[in-house]
């Protein structure tokens, strides 16, 4: 016969004081409290449980800087510390923890050194302050962390003197760090790589060989090699002895990725309706952890986005190129656009750099040249662009997918040359948004976007017909006909803005862990001069939505009506994604 686990409600704790951050660091400690909400613990399991939790209950005692407790741990009555897990009694009916802590110590001598120049000691490793023992442990990370930052790689604490003066409920601490010599990098030396060449590991990971340690510099290296998708594990491990010329070899222990990988995904609104999505990639071309990715594209079946659209892309990125946080960047792309407003066919060539400038931060530039032909309410034009794209981005989500906080900004700058029927000028366009969560467990959100578009240096009838700005759409504005906001010509003839702002908030609602609601306004302006908000219309959109969270990203279902024109409320959009909206 099976014994029936010990029910949680039959745990109880006495404790001889009222500080219920104590009660609450003991519950937390508790293994035998673990097992009983857990509803699994065997007879022989929580008397082991408990037998362990006298040590635990020390350790939390000590936490709290009470360093003059006692501990008794009954088992229907019969102290633990006596029973043979062994010969545990088939059924236990209660266990009581009793907990007497004594008074609170606090710290007379709190002294630690020699610090390196700069370094900041927890605030409450301190005389007069309680005297917790995670402050004494926290003090002496941060004075070893301070000589590593310094160069000291081999920092460490050489000794310690920690006296607990009773009488007078005090602490007395006195801890000594051995610095250690300064030392610089040594060679690094990768290791567990079998196709990517150890060579360009070395070159991607960018360590200054020579240089003063720093782990920051070894943590950008496992940053820079763990970016290229090349590997499934990276660990950057300092050797144990420095060399005779003070310099430190570090070991990069990497595990490969699966060179290939392929993937699908789709998109649904009953305005742009259905995209399908594919590609192939290859994460280590030529054995320098290059990154090839083909990817094609169908979108606008059965909707009412003019026709269906084609794009077959590849793009190859090459890291390390020229400095650490280099991406060399090579594209070409083919694509029909049958849009409401213009039919285009297009060729597109482009190469030139990304940077991270930050781990938030990157910027990119490059030469691009693209050749088209279009047909739209002007009539038929070909033309060719060189063109000069640079982009910045600022991204301070805390989950690009589902962000419950941060901001991301972004601004995209096109300078470009035209020939045949294509004017000169440059395309601008920006894109900001900001999160912020509150109420319980932070289960509301937030969400605001802006974007604000204008081409410059061309008019309208000799601008690239896919730089003009159009809005309506799930991008734009939700529940407005996709790409329904244009310039009129006349005669029932339109054509895309040369200026473009929109704005959305939303605010997201958490039902469950898994279940989330959502309630948004879309805001969209486009324009027939350069100048945003100076000769143009407005329209807007707003809905409800579901959100399911897969653990990876929110599976998003939105329902949106127009609210301005003469359809408002009168029709209603339906989308499907996956991730937030922005």
């Amino acid at each position: 016969m099976t014994a029936a686990p010990l029910p949680a409600q039959d745990v109880q704790f006495r404790l001889t004081t009222e500080d219920a951050g104590l009660r609450g660091t003991l519950r937390l400690a508790s293994l035998t409290a673990e097992l009983a909400a857990e509803g699994t613990g065997t007879p022989q399991d929580i008397v082991a449980a408990a037998q362990a939790d006298y040590r635990r209950m020390l350790t939390g005692l000590y936490a709290e800087g009470y360093y003059g407790g006692a501990v008794s741990i009954l088992i229907d009555g019969r102290e633990a510390a006596g029973l043979a897990p062994l010969d545990a009694p088939a059924t236990i009916g209660s266990v009581e923890i009793r907990v007497t802590p004594g008074p609170r110590f606090r710290f007379g001598q709190a002294e630690i050194g020699p610090l390196a120049p700069g370094t900041t000691l927890p605030e409450g490793f301190r005389p007069g302050a309680v005297a917790r023992s995670d402050m004494a442990r926290a003090a002496a990370i941060a004075a070893v962390d301070g000589w590593r930052d310094a160069g000291h790689a081999k920092a460490t604490p050489d000794s310690q003197d920690i006296t607990a003066v009773h009488a007078e409920n005090r602490l007395d601490v006195s801890i000594g760090i051995d610095p250690g010599p300064r030392l610089t990098f040594g060679p690094l030396i990768p290791s567990g790589n079998v196709a990517v060449r150890s060579e360009r590991i070395v070159e991607i990971a960018g360590l200054p060989e020579g240089t003063v340690f720093s782990p920051e510099e070894v943590s950008l290296a496992a940053q820079r090699l763990r970016r290229t998708g090349a590997f499934s594990a990276v660990t950057l491990t300092e050797a144990e002895n420095y060399t005779a010329d003070y310099s430190l070899p570090i070991t990069a222990q990497l595990a490969e990725e699966k060179p290939r990988r392929f993937g699908f995904g789709l998109e649904y609104s009953t305005v742009e309706g259905l995209g399908l999505s594919g590609y192939w990639m290859h994460r280590n071309l030529f054995g320098g952890a290059e990154n090839l990715r083909v990817e094609a594209d169908i979108s606008g079946l059965g909707g009412e986005t003019g026709g269906t659209d084609y794009r077959l892309s590849a793009d190859f990125r090459r890291p390390g190129t020229l400095h650490p946080d280099n991406d060399l960047l090579i594209g070409a792309s083919i694509e029909r656009l049958d849009e409401p407003d213009f039919f285009l066919d297009q060729i597109a060539l482009e190469a030139g750099f990304a940077r991270r400038v930050s781990a938030q931060r990157t910027a990119s530039g490059a030469i691009g040249f693209v050749a088209a032909t279009v047909e739209d309410d002007l009539g038929s034009r070909s033309y060719q662009l060189l063109t000069l794209p640079l982009t910045g981005t600022e991204d301070r989500r805390d989950d690009p997918l589902d962000p419950a906080s941060g901001f991301y900004l972004s601004l995209d700058i096109t300078p470009f040359l035209g020939f045949g029927d294509a004017g000169s000028g440059a395309r601008i366009y920006a894109d900001g948004r900001a999160y912020r969560s509150f109420g319980a467990d932070d289960r509301v959100t937030l969400a605001f976007r802006g974007q604000l578009g204008s081409v410059l240096g061309t008019g309208l009838s000799d601008s690239p017909s896919d730089y003009l700005f159009y809005s309506g759409g799930g991008d734009t504005v939700r529940g407005q006909p996709y790409q329904s906001l244009a310039i009129d010509l006349g005669g029932g003839n339109e054509i895309g803005g040369l200026s473009f702002a929109a704005a959305s908030v939303e605010a997201r609602v958490s039902v469950t862990d898994r279940i989330g609601l959502v309630g948004f306004y879309d805001a969209g302006f486009v324009g027939d001069t350069a100048t945003p908000f100076d000769s143009g219309d407005w329209h807007a959109g707003a809905g409800v939505g579901i959100r399911y969270n897969t653990g990876l990203g929110p599976i998003r279902v939105d329902l949106a009506t127009p609210v301005t024109g003469p359809d408002a409320g009168d029709s209603l959009s339906f989308y499907v994604g996956i991730g937030q909206a922005f």
